[in-house]
């Protein structure tokens, strides 16, 4: 029984490797069945207008949130759009804010101590836990965007609050300003220490924010035009943003900085509230940078100011931060006129306000190139942490969190552990095999991970092994556990062409082709365990060990 299955699967499995989508789907909008996802597995012949807001439904889950789900599918059918993006964009519901409570490091006498103050363990387990089932999904994807553009790890500097405090940061701003984030990201005590803004002083200034900021968190190190593509001088050379007497007096600027002590007399180095002026570590003299001049006497609050608005202002700073935004939400390979429609709203948000990250991401996911189907060279690859977190919304399960941060390392992605300011993976890797395309994803994937990968979807699907250490609730954390939910799927029943048509939904993108669909069948039907509950729910968990190796998921677009 199990080789023949496992024979059927692997031929499945390469069905979907070879061939591309387009066929006979499912239109939610038609179906009308119980539990919500059943209610997908109507099949819906032809390429109707309905068809096709249904598949650009399904874009868009996967581009706002952490994977598609039925109740996300059925709310975008509902209002539309535009409608979903307006309700979430004022969303709330995911949260840091309790983690970020600063200890002292010296109380802490034994592992399980180190681990809840002084890892990234409990704030990657809420980034996860909340990635399931929070409901401000696009909150939190422009979040992780966001974090993966300014970086801060746990490589260099432990404290749970401090994670906690840095992350939230981009929570709170992610519809916000983007002055007010590089301001507070300027002033985070967490940042301070990763990059040696905190003690900073003006006998020896710290170059490593000053240069970190203009390089990754705003402007980028050379001269863009309004589209994104680099500006050319009259050889055709790169023109610099800025030269090293630019970073020096940026880092002269931003001496004099240092954390904030907790309450009072015997108190600590706070790690989350902002850090606090020195004066006497400050270098009060005349700065210079960026075309910018501090005059001798400015205080240490007017010489960040200066530093912020420089950078904020910069005319390559719209089109950097918006690409950067692109990539991470919609497409590795956006059209310079893409990024240039969008740069524009960074500039102007239509009120004359300029760095409205709320106008930015909406007109991220109602431009055209978002919108319309993509050609082969618009989507992208999923990095790891997408994989894992669409497949738990896909299949229904419900997590604290410690499943995916037990596999997120050896995926090569643990989040809030980024090994250096330049995250896992640079938004210009190139694609393989290709002289044009980028695929940032791809520097994650190589032989050892994608094999740790299938090896994730087995154990998370047909493998079933719910007494599994990583399922355990964390008896230190006084977490719940995570459980893998199958009854659903169970009341699949023998509806075999119904649970292939809501795997294509859910984790195919609407995109299966009859060649594909007749795989799948064949899989499925060589599970034929006599409990009619069992087999169904070996049935489902197959279909998707296939499906969720398959490119179709792989690659959002």
């Amino acid at each position: 029984m199990r080789i023949k299955w496992k024979a059927v699967a692997l031929g499945a499995v390469g069905l979907l490797s070879a061939c591309d989508g387009g066929s006979t789907n499912v239109n939610l909008a038609d179906s009308q069945m119980t539990s919500g996802l059943v209610s997908m597995a109507t099949a819906n012949a032809g390429t109707s207008p309905a068809q096709s807001q249904m598949t650009d439904a399904i874009r868009l889950a996967r581009q706002a949130s952490f994977g598609p789900t039925p109740a996300l599918l059925e709310q975008i059918a509902k209002v539309g759009i535009e409608g979903w993006i307006d309700q979430q964009l004022e969303a709330r519901g995911s949260t840091y804010a309790d983690l970020a409570v600063p200890r002292r490091r010296d109380l802490c006498k034994d592992a399980d101590c180190s681990r809840r103050y002084f890892s990234r363990v409990p704030v990657a387990m809420r980034f996860y836990t909340d990635a399931v089932a929070a409901p401000d999904q696009l909150r939190q994807r422009v979040a992780f965007a966001l974090s993966q553009m300014i970086v801060a790890s746990e490589v260099e500097v432990f404290a749970t609050s401090g994670i906690a405090g840095f992350n939230q940061l981009f929570l709170d701003n992610a519809f916000g300003n983007y002055r007010t984030l590089l301001k507070a990201v300027t002033l985070n005590p967490y940042m301070g220490q990763y990059l040696d803004m905190a003690g900073s002083n003006r006998s020896a200034p710290s170059e490593n924010y000053a240069r970190e900021m203009l390089q990754l968190f705003s402007m980028g190190p050379n001269q863009l035009n309004a589209d994104g593509t680099p500006r050319r001088d009259a050889t055709g050379g790169t023109i610099p943003n800025y030269g090293p007497d630019d970073i020096r007096g940026v880092s002269r600027a931003l001496t004099g900085w240092d954390m904030a002590r907790t309450g009072s007399g015997q108190g600590f180095n706070d790690d989350v509230r902002p850090m606090v002026p020195v004066p006497a570590r400050y270098d009060s003299g005349e700065k210079r940078f960026l075309g910018v001049t501090v005059p001798a006497g400015a205080s240490p609050q007017a010489s960040v100011d200066a530093v912020v608005d420089a950078a904020f202002s910069h005319p390559s700073t719209p089109p950097f931060v918006s690409r950067h935004l692109i990539v991470h939400l919609v497409t590795a390979n956006p059209s310079p006129a893409y990024v240039g429609r969008v740069a524009r709203v960074f500039v102007n948000n239509g009120a004359g306000v300029r760095g409205d990250l709320k106008a930015v991401v909406r007109a991220i996911l109602t431009d055209p190139e978002a919108r319309t189907a993509p050609r082969n060279d618009r989507g992208k690859l999923k990095e790891p942490v997408l994989a894992m977190l669409s497949l738990a919304r896909a299949i229904g399960m419900t997590t604290d969190g410690f499943a995916f941060m037990n596999r997120d390392t050896a995926l090569g992605q643990p989040v809030m552990r980024a090994p250096s300011v330049f995250n896992f993976y640079p938004i210009d890797y190139p694609l393989p095999g290709s002289q044009t395309l980028r695929s940032p994803a791809s520097k994650l994937f190589n032989s050892s991970t994608v094999l740790r990968f299938h090896n994730l979807v087995y154990d998370w699907t047909v493998r079933d092994n719910a007494a599994a250490s990583e399922f355990r609730p964390q008896k230190w954390m006084g977490s719940a556990g995570t459980k893998l939910v199958w009854t659903t799927w169970e009341t699949f029943g023998d509806n075999i062409d119904a649970m292939i048509a809501a795997v294509d939904v859910l984790v195919l993108g609407n995109t299966i082709t009859p060649v594909q669909r007749a795989a799948l069948r064949n899989a499925a039907l060589a599970v034929n365990d006599k409990n009619t509950r069992l087999r169904a729910r070996k049935r489902a968990q197959l279909l998707f060990y296939i499906a969720a190796t398959s490119p179709q998921f792989l690659v959002d677009r």
